[in-house]
């Protein structure tokens, strides 16, 4: 029987035995000539049915035999003689031939075909693929192993159990094959198997090649070549795990939700659920990463509008609500592809919600391009979402002073990533101001709220708040001044850099109060370095004075000891084993008294130019409310013609005076 050659011609399906066929099966539109005696001894249920058939015919023979052996029945003539023998020559013909219909037989014509195969003897190829179909239909055929020795449903059995399901690839691959197969593949068992399998086995998975790109994580120096070994294998244990990954994208939703329920009843780690989301949703749902679009494949149908709100609302629901652990760029860009096709697609608010505090949780790994999520509803006039950005930058204030209220344990370590992470979200959010300032429908009130939304210990420098209050003013020049003044509140003089206040005060766009306050507090900087500097050179001098009279042994009084060490300085040549050091000392200092006295100058210099601007803006008070300002500015019309100097605000001998901006807040 083995060399039988099966072949299929058209809608119709031989067996070239060199033996005429005798029965006739139908499944679905095709038809199977085949022998009885093979399929009888491994399949009860065509056994049944062949058996039930012949006797059907017997009994129609025996009584076309009675009725034709009754006396008196006679032909008219010749012609319906020869017509009669020929029907009757024809329906003993298809007598011969046993005619079955298997309706609904579970995997089609190809599942049937190959267990024909396997009743003839011919070796099959079971594989992850077609082992589900061939299971159901040993049972729908009832190829069991009392039946028969070694039976259609014991050799499928043993591979699922042996194959498939020691194999995470294959149980999806499996799994996917039932999806035609309900519910037999339901009842029996083999949809719950390959479900359990999946979650059984993602949990044993390594966490750290999970998902997202792996750190590299820079720790014990074993040498180069150790190094260069576990890269290979982190990227190869990676590459691994995205590829069945990528195979979730094969099952239907419904089952899809079945495994992530089950991964959750088994308590795996939100960082493994929501990789299996994200890759779930990335072939479905085009668009979510700006990156990596690629269009869906052929044998992928596309999903309707509804079918995909419907799997975004699932995917969002599931994810999980705290944050994980190796969050990075390019899970966080996802997340915000997810927001911007909940948008698009209208999904409900609670769902919008869900995913605007998940992002906020991990805002500190966000881009600007992220932040810039254009405005889906008719009621925003801005180009930009603003509101959406707020209410996420709410939510990760929220969850820091949560963690600062709960974090006992590590308190160090843990303020200090929470200030790394505000801070970098104070120079995320200062880019975005830049970017959307120039939207001209962008209200003052508006960009004041996103502006002052951060606490004060945000930013290190105000120069981006800087440039985007500027652009700010340059993109609305018609903003009255009161709203200009506003606006410049916002901003620290104190955290202006050099360059950034050298720009300020040249800024003929800034109000003249912004304006003298930047200069007022440059001066007041420069005071306190003054000050600084010869409070240090005093001390300097002093403990190398000490130092020096230890040295001549003289045990006197502290008053007396400072005479003697001004003395000392003039007058008194030193010992020659540290000649050399004094001698330095004392061309430092004569140095730094002339800078001293140069800086002296200077601030008087600022003094006497601040009194200036201020009679000559009260001057301007006086003569009514103020116009524009005439070419060349106001610096040109009274004089104003010294160079911006600005000491760097970061000494530590600066005294900040500016009272916080949550007062400055409520004074508004």
């Amino acid at each position: 029987m083995a060399a039988e050659k099966p072949s299929s011609k058209g809608q119709a399906w031989f067996c070239t035995t060199g033996l005429p066929s005798d029965i006739i099966v139908e499944v679905d539109d095709m038809t199977f000539h085949l022998h009885k005696f093979p399929l009888m001894s491994k399949s009860r249920k065509l056994h049944e049915l062949i058996t039930e058939q012949e006797k059907s015919q017997i009994t129609r023979g025996t009584t076309k035999i009675q009725r034709s052996s009754e006396p008196g029945q006679r032909f008219d003539n010749d012609t319906e003689e020869k017509e009669e023998i020929q029907e009757e020559h024809e329906n003993e013909e298809d007598e011969e031939q046993c005619h079955i219909t298997l309706p609904d037989f579970p995997g089609g014509c190809e599942s049937f075909e190959t267990a024909a195969k396997f009743c003839y003897g011919v070796k099959i190829d079971i594989s992850a693929t077609n082992v589900a179909p061939l299971r159901c239909a040993g049972e729908y055929l009832e190829m069991t192993e009392e039946y028969s020795e070694d039976n259609l449903i014991s050799k499928t059995e043993r591979f699922i159990s042996q194959s498939v399901l020691k194999n995470i690839k294959h149980s999806i691959k499996t799994l996917t094959s039932c999806q035609g197969l309900v519910p037999m593949a339901e009842n029996l068992g083999i949809t719950q198997r390959c479900i359990e399998a999946i979650a059984t086995k993602a949990a044993a998975s390594d966490p750290s090649l999970f998902g997202w790109p792996v750190n590299d994580g820079a720790g014990n120096n074993k040498g180069a070549n150790e190094a260069k070994k576990f890269g290979n294998v982190t990227r190869a244990g990676t590459a691994a795990v995205d590829s069945w990954l990528d195979e979730l994208g094969l099952l239907s939703l419904p089952f899809f939700k079945r495994l992530i329920f089950a991964m959750k009843a088994l308590n795996l780690s939100g960082e493994i659920i929501e990789s299996c989301l994200i890759h779930y949703a990335k072939r479905y749902i085009p668009g979510i990463s700006r990156t990596t679009r690629k269009p869906l494949s052929s044998s992928t149908s596309v999903p309707t509008e509804n079918e995909q709100r419907e799997l975004l609302e699932t995917i969002i629901s599931n994810l999980p609500k705290e944050k994980t652990s190796p969050s990075s760029s390019n899970a966080t860009r996802l997340l915000f592809g997810l927001l911007r096709t909940a948008y698009i697609l209208n999904a409900s608010e609670a769902c919008r919600l869900t995913l605007e505090k998940k992002i906020g949780s991990q805002l500190e790994h966000a881009t600007l391009d992220d932040l810039l999520i254009p405005s889906y509803s008719y009621l925003n006039e801005t180009l930009y979402d603003v509101d959406c950005v707020e209410r996420i930058l709410g939510y990760f204030l929220e969850g820091m002073e949560e963690r600062s209220a709960t974090g006992i344990e590590d308190e160090d370590e843990n303020t200090s990533v929470r200030s790394t992470a505000l801070m970098l979200v104070g120079k995320l959010i200062d880019g975005y101001l830049s970017e959307i300032a120039s939207d001209a429908n962008l209200k003052p009130e508006k960009f004041y709220d996103l502006a002052i939304f951060l606490p004060d210990h945000a930013r290190l420098f105000d120069d981006g708040l800087y440039r985007a209050v500027d652009v700010y003013l340059k993109a609305h020049p018609w903003i009255s001044e009161a709203d200009r003044e506003k606006i410049c509140g916002v901003l620290d003089c104190q955290k202006l850099t050099l360059e950034a206040c050298t720009h300020a005060a040249q800024n003929e766009r800034l109000p003249l109060r912004a304006v003298v306050q930047v200069l007022f507090f440059e001066q007041l900087q420069l005071r306190h370095a003054i000050a600084g500097t010869l409070l240090a050179g005093d001390a300097e001098a002093s403990a190398e004075g000490g130092r020096l009279s230890s040295h001549d042994g003289g045990e006197e009084d502290e008053e007396e000891e400072e005479y003697e060490v001004a003395r000392a300085v003039a007058v008194v040549p030193r010992p020659q084993d540290g000649s050399s050091t004094w001698r330095a000392a004392v061309r430092e200092n004569q140095v730094l008294r002339v800078d001293m006295d140069t800086m002296r100058t200077r601030v008087h210099e600022l003094e006497r130019e601040c009194t200036t601007m201020k009679k000559a803006i009260a001057k301007i008070d006086k003569m009514g409310p103020r116009g524009h300002v005439e070419k060349g500015g106001w610096r040109a019309k009274f004089g104003c013609k010294f160079k911006t100097q600005v000491c760097d605000s970061h000494e530590p001998t600066v005294v900040d005076t500016r009272k916080t901006r949550g007062h400055r807040r409520e004074n508004n």
